[in-house]
């Protein structure tokens, strides 16, 4: 495990404990940190000196091209034990349920609604990368523009064995057991109700706190995930910059057989090393990993009739070359008042631009009563019809409008501007719900014609 040391330079804000474990976080959003976990660590005045502090080795991380604009530039310094040029050569890994850009192999895209059931019980020792599954994908990772959909879930630690994804960033969203993902910046521990993001190219392993562990992963393409523009809302709401939490620098010193797994244009590779990948002493910049609560998001909605298009409900967001489009968003459905007066209240029937996965960490959807459920999914593509249930209609149309707190519920969405083609195991690897299509059958016509 990473040793945080004497954390100065680095203004701690933050601390959680679990498993006999205190972590330790600097707070906000698109900051420039510094941290160093042994005093002296970090050069004073500049990036890369002479001879950097304590014999370390000073190496960049770009998330940006040198040149981008100051207010979008992403880079951090890290002041390492060894340098990451030394690794083995990389060789294929085999794997069969892992894909990546640009899609073309997966099977063909319908207009159909698609939901599946939650991943089965693992049977066997899985890792997080071993037991990582791709649903569907759309762009390619070459051109930066797209995004993927993945589910994990895994009963064992990763054990000297580490991942970096070259590919793009992971915003990571458990939906059962707690994890720690120990990264070249520090540690963090995430739970249920909670997500992190880590983004391209830096290195991390995942540990279990609970035993068991599962949930979803919105693997991104294109510009780095941010925060959404306010607009009229003003500056504050939804998702504030305080309440993103980043780690405080932690390394390890260890040597031994490691392997480095590289996700990398879409597959992956293995390398061998001899020391842990996780030796960086001290680090600053604005390029590192960062979790978050959900449970924070001040989530806004109408105080009269009608309700706010989704969009309100946007945590990050990945812009697209086309302004107010995304290339992907990440939008969350939590615990709120419904108020609305006059009005059907739970999402309305829907045909959209966007692409739309949809995925449920705890309780009950207000559009769908039964079969979605936790560790599920569901996808509705470019124009695909979709809405609330029979059930959910019916009870809806008729139910008294007095103040509702929707308090058992947190569901998610992946929302694109491009559509998602699922892959081969989405359609034929036993989760896809073949009937999912007749939870509308029963809508009936009440047109009732007042010229008749």
């Amino acid at each position: 495990m990473p040793s945080a040391g004497k954390a100065a330079h680095t203004e701690v804000i933050a601390e959680e404990s679990a498993n006999d474990r205190t972590y330790k976080y600097m707070s906000g959003f698109g900051n420039h940190f510094a941290s160093e976990s042994v005093s002296g660590a970090l050069p004073v005045g500049q990036n890369s000196p002479q001879r950097a502090p304590l014999g370390l080795y000073a190496e960049q991380l770009s998330g940006t091209a040198f040149t981008a604009p100051r207010h979008e530039n992403l880079r951090s310094w890290l002041y390492r034990i060894s340098p990451s040029v030394l690794h083995s050569k990389f060789k294929p890994l085999a794997n069969t349920r892992v894909e990546g850009r640009p899609f073309n192999h997966a099977v063909a895209i319908t207009p159909d609604q698609m939901r599946w059931n939650p991943l089965p019980t693992l049977e066997k020792e899985t890792d997080f990368i071993e037991g990582w599954v791709t649903i569907a994908g759309n762009g390619d990772t070459a051109s930066v523009r797209g995004s993927a959909v993945h589910l994990y879930s895994a009963n064992r630690s990763m054990k000297d064995k580490f991942f970096y994804n070259a590919d793009g960033e992971l915003l990571i969203v458990p939906r059962k057991g707690a994890i720690e993902f120990a990264t070249e910046f520090g540690i963090m521990s995430v739970k249920p109700g909670e997500i992190c993001v880590i983004p391209r190219g830096i290195k991390f392993a995942v540990h279990l706190l609970e035993g068991t562990a599962d949930g979803y992963i919105l693997e991104n393409y294109g510009p780095a995930l941010r925060l959404i523009e306010l607009g009229p809302i003003g500056s504050n709401g939804l998702a504030n910059p305080r309440d993103f939490l980043t780690p405080v620098a932690a390394f390890e010193d260890l040597k031994g057989e490691i392997e480095l797994v590289a996700k990398y244009q879409g597959n992956l590779f293995t390398a061998k090393l001899t020391h842990s990948p996780l030796s960086v002493v001290a680090w600053h910049g604005n390029y590192c990993p960062y979790k978050y609560d959900l449970s924070r998001f001040n989530a806004i909605n109408t105080v009269s009739f009608d309700h706010p298009d989704p969009s309100i409900f946007t945590v990050l967001t990945s812009p697209s070359e086309i302004p107010g489009t995304a290339n992907v968003d990440f939008v969350i459905f939590p615990p709120r008042w419904m108020v609305a007066e006059h009005t059907f209240r739970p999402p309305y029937y829907h045909r959209n631009c966007m692409s739309e996965y949809m995925g449920l960490i705890y309780g009950v959807y207000d559009a769908k009563e039964e079969g979605f459920v936790p560790g599920g999914g569901s996808l509705h593509n470019q124009m695909s019809a979709h809405g609330p249930d029979q059930a959910t209609f019916d009870k809806a149309s008729n139910a008294e409008l007095k103040p509702q707190f929707m308090n058992n519920t947190l569901a998610f969405m992946f929302e694109s501007s491009l559509v998602y083609r699922p892959t081969e195991f989405a359609i034929a690897g036993g989760l896809l719900q073949k009937d999912y299509i007749e939870c509308w059958s029963g809508l009936e016509r009440n047109f009732n014609n007042p010229e008749a």
